[in-house]
């Protein structure tokens, strides 16, 4: 390559690419010094289904404020998770 660093390899399959980045540094391949910023806008997180037991009461009562903002409980329940988690990160 013209800049100095080694090509990046051509791979056969997503498992094979990441079975090579886990053992190699990209700094030997990519200069970072000259990367841009990227956007993605149509990447939607994962979601994961679990199971959460909650007390009756609480559950009642999400519900009233989820009602009250005319929203639904679970999506009223994940605002009230980011939150709390954008506290304990920050």
């Amino acid at each position: 390559m013209k800049n100095g660093k080694t090509a990046i390899p051509e791979f056969r399959s997503e498992a094979e690419e990441q079975e090579f980045w886990s053992t190699h540094d990209s700094t030997e391949f990519v200069d970072w010094n000259k990367a841009g910023k990227a956007l993605f806008p149509n990447l939607k997180p994962t979601m994961k289904t679990i199971s959460l037991r909650l007390p009756e009461p609480m559950l009642n009562h999400l519900k009233i404020l989820a009602n009250e903002r005319d929203v639904p409980y679970q999506s009223l329940l994940k605002m009230f998770l980011k939150e709390r988690l954008d506290q304990e990160f920050s």
